[in-house]
């Protein structure tokens, strides 16, 4: 190997090993519960059902009863309690956000991902000038919530340039605001690393398992680093050890078996909750679909909009209390009709390649064309391709009220404080108010006047509707700032 090549060869960091009884996944244990399960009668399914509906969540045994069962009513009751928990625990607020990608380096090898290191393509990471040419689209978009993205390449991508990335972004402020809150999705790492991204101020830390079916994983997962099951599967008690309580989890869908897979999630929700006294703060459910450099065909595992829809509503009514993220992987009907299953936080103008916003920026309104200043190499397609302002508009059409709200992590409530809020019924005191002000907020900067009309007329009908007397008149008065004099950044 030449002086060169030594020099850009990936140095990984240092890694422990994970023991064997470290790794809480049980793959015949599943698959024994699955078995179990289709034995289940309707007065145990109905109990579990009666439990869901006092928000008391569900364990992993009864949701496997759910997962299985054919019964049209039970289905019909699954969607019916999962709307009545959307309703009383997360109202009608939809939290906005937008991924950002900042480099598609990888060194891993994993057959449903177009970054897989054998697809030949112009890779990219962003310099910190394009990071900020990035995040003033995201910000002219109105996003105040973003989630950083990068592929594995420790020499190409190092933790440094991680954090160098969040430190240009949390520096930059613009005349309507600034980017509040960065959620973070990159490999797993060492306790160390993860160390460094909590003193720079990530919000969560997100990481998909991908599948939890282990002999699927070594099946994608051909080469690389990522290949380590354990390694992969352990990454948030790391996190947790390094101090980051707020951890967002997920798989995608289409892999391996549908059921076992939310038995794993849910699995992995109860370890973090018995080792750290907190779960996932939210669940991102994908669905596997098209990229570059995979064939789509080769994956027998794909499910269809019937079963992911059931899939969305168990997941709810099982963790009540944990935000459910869909993404635009999903088109515009199916993002309907999930949020009334239980999703509540949605991105919206998305972009999924490096620099991806300063490719295709069209500023709002106008109807000049994307300009394609490189060749695209998106993480995956994306089905929903609307403005960030159309789907919006449309949440409000549709009775949502569009949230940019990232107080919780500004105030400290992570972790179990978030929880313990949350499951005492205490958020909404915060949620609703802070929903209505950055939402009002985003009318004055963003919107054109027929847009803050129709802000205004939800505003003005929702603000009644908080329950907290003190907070109320504190959020009325907030908004008639917004309003008249130009005043910016309320929370609560």
């Amino acid at each position: 190997m030449t002086a060169e090549k030594i020099m850009k060869a990936p140095q990984r960091a240092a890694r422990r090993r994970v023991a064997p009884e470290d790794i809480f996944i049980d793959r015949r244990y599943i698959e024994d519960l699955l078995e179990e399960a289709r034995y289940a009668d309707d007065g145990s399914i109905s109990a579990y059902l009666d439990k869901a509906e006092r928000f008391e969540g569900l364990n992993h045994r009864e949701i496997a009863a759910l997962l299985v069962s054919q019964n049209p009513e039970h289905l019909e009751r699954i969607f019916s309690i999962a709307w009545k928990i959307k309703q009383r625990i997360y109202g009608n607020r939809i939290v906005m956000f937008a991924p950002l990608y900042v480099s598609d380096h990888c060194v891993n090898r994993c057959a449903y991902c177009s970054y897989n290191c054998d697809h030949e393509f112009g890779r990219r990471k962003l310099s910190q000038d394009e990071v900020r040419e990035e995040v003033k689209i995201l910000e002219q978009m109105g996003h105040k919530r973003i989630a950083l993205e990068a592929g594995e390449h420790d020499g190409e991508c190092p933790i440094d340039y991680i954090l160098e990335c969040m430190r240009t972004i949390y520096d930059m402020k613009f005349e309507n605001g600034e980017i509040r809150r960065i959620n973070v999705n990159i490999a797993a790492t060492t306790v160390e690393n993860y160390r460094k991204l909590r003193e720079v101020g990530i919000g969560t830390y997100i990481l998909f398992q991908e599948t939890y079916h282990e002999p699927t994983y070594d099946r994608v997962h051909i080469s690389g680093p990522k290949k380590d099951y354990g390694w992969h599967l352990t990454a948030f008690d790391r996190a947790h050890e390094a101090g980051i309580d707020d951890v967002g989890g997920g798989v995608l869908f289409g892999l391996a078996d549908p059921y076992f897979e939310v038995l794993g999630l849910m699995i992995h929700n109860e370890h973090l909750e018995e080792k750290f006294n907190v779960g996932f703060h939210t669940i991102s459910v994908p669905r596997l679909c098209p990229a570059s450099g995979m064939n789509i065909a080769d994956f027998p595992n794909l499910i269809d909009d019937a079963v992911f829809e059931k899939l969305v509503a168990i997941i709810r009514i099982a963790v009540p209390f944990t935000g459910m993220i869909l993404s635009t992987r999903e088109n515009r009907r199916m993002r309907q009709k999930l949020l009334h299953l239980g999703i509540s936080q949605i991105s919206a103008g998305s972009k999924t390649e490096v620099g991806g916003y300063a490719q295709r920026w069209r500023p709002e309104g106008t109807n000049a064309q994307p300009e394609h200043r490189k060749q695209a190499n998106p993480q995956f397609f994306v089905n929903d391709e609307r403005s960030a302002l159309e789907i919006i508009s449309e949440l409000m059409d549709d009775g949502y009220i569009p949230s940019f709200c990232t107080a919780c992590y500004r105030n400290g409530r992570t972790g179990d404080r978030f929880m313990s809020l949350a499951k005492s019924g205490q958020i909404k005191n915060v949620c609703l108010p802070n929903a209505l002000m950055t939402l009002c907020e985003y009318s004055m900067d963003y919107g054109d006047e027929n847009f803050r009309k129709k802000a205004a007329v939800l505003i003005d009908r929702e603000v009644p509707g908080i329950a907290n007397e003190k907070i109320r008149g504190r959020a009325a008065e907030n908004i008639e700032k917004i309003r008249s004099r130009g005043e910016r950044d309320f929370f609560v």
